[in-house]
């Protein structure tokens, strides 16, 4: 694939990034003509909007003159009449599209796949869809099918084939493929009813970074949260993880020791730095030796609680800001040497680890 498509595909990526993760308020008739348009197309009348200033108060809320059955309780969005028909529209469309785009253009449909649609879902689900499963509270990922229906990421490879290939959709592909990306445009997620749809805001506020794969982001603020919506929901995150505010405003060696969650642990000590938290814990050491696979740098082995120790080592590889990072492993509390506990963690012995010229 040519420099000049690569290039222009990380174009159309950035783009539709943009617009999947944008903090503008909604464009409210651009959203509610949309949403119109794609009833039209299933045999229904344009649905009475009512918005949220959330998704989250979208999920506590019965809109005016609405009443539910059980089983129609907003866990249970994927099973709702409409966003069935919807999802069966929009599968239709796709069909349609990669027979289109599918054969004879298959490197440029690969390409759209690796360079655009991937990493906008991963995006997507990193910044957005996570923290609304959170919001949930329903561990069954399958009722959150809905979600993957108004995904940005869709939109973004259909509409980068187009560019790229130069080849135009029908009249009616085109028809159907705008109101779905001046959704993905204009509005947050929606939940569809016949007599009413529910449509949230998007945020106000979103602090990200690279991700592993550089192409995408994920939630990061070191100082507050990381996602804000104007009605105050907002969700904290420490490189992606979704953590208790306290993580970001308050860590302590305290909350530390109390924490059950060994993720949060993990993200609340790396908040104030391992060295800080063994510190403020007052970690009894255990040893120290120079570290055989990390020349020049040593590890440090500290009793943790009980039957766990913790082994203080200085990462083998350079950060993006070309510094080495100090990191904590917990390791069994039987382990009385730093040289065969920094073994253990790769599964080796403390003399094949011994071995090492240099770690990663």
């Amino acid at each position: 694939m040519s420099v000049r498509v690569q290039r222009e595909a990380a174009e159309i990526r950035e783009e539709w990034l943009g617009w999947a993760l944008s903090t503008l308020p909604a464009d409210r008739t651009a959203a509610e003509a949309a949403i119109s348009g794609l009833y039209h197309l299933i045999g229904l009348d344009p649905p009475r909007f009512h918005w949220v200033s959330s998704p989250v108060t979208a999920l506590t809320t019965v809109p005016p003159g609405l009443r539910p059955r059980p089983s129609e309780t907003i866990e249970q969005v994927a099973e709702w009449p409409l966003p069935r028909r919807l999802s069966a529209l929009m599968s239709a469309l796709s069909v349609e599209l990669d027979r289109r785009f599918g054969v004879a253009y298959h490197p440029m449909d690969r390409l759209a796949h690796h360079e655009i649609r991937a990493p906008i879902r991963l995006s997507v689900i990193n910044a957005l869809l996570t923290p609304l499963r959170a919001a949930h509270d329903s561990p069954l990922h399958m009722r959150f099918a809905w979600y993957d229906v108004p995904c940005v990421s869709k939109v973004a490879h259909y509409d980068a084939l187009r560019r790229l290939t130069g080849l135009p959709f029908t009249p009616e592909q085109t028809r159907q493929f705008e109101l779905w990306a001046t959704l993905a445009r204009t509005c947050g997620w929606w939940w569809p009813r016949e007599d009413v749809c529910v449509v949230s805001e998007r945020p106000v506020a979103m602090q990200t970074e690279a991700s592993v794969d550089e192409r995408a982001v994920r939630l990061h603020h070191p100082d507050g949260p990381a996602l804000r919506y104007a009605d105050g929901w907002d969700v904290h995150a420490w490189h992606g993880t979704q953590v208790p505010p306290w993580v970001i405003t308050d860590p302590t060696a305290w909350r530390i020791t109390q924490e059950a969650n060994v993720e949060v642990r993990r993200c609340a000590i790396e908040r104030i730095g391992w060295a800080s938290y063994i510190d403020q814990a007052c970690l009894r050491p255990v040893a120290s030796a120079p570290d055989p696979g990390n020349p020049d740098s040593q590890l440090h082995l500290y009793d943790m609680r009980k039957e766990t120790r913790v082994l203080l080592a200085v990462n083998g590889s350079l950060e993006r800001d070309g510094r080495r990072r100090r990191y904590g492993l917990t390791v069994p509390g039987f382990l009385n040497d730093p040289i065969a506990a920094a073994g253990w963690t790769y599964g080796l012995s403390a003399e094949q680890y011994s071995l090492l010229l240099r770690r990663t």
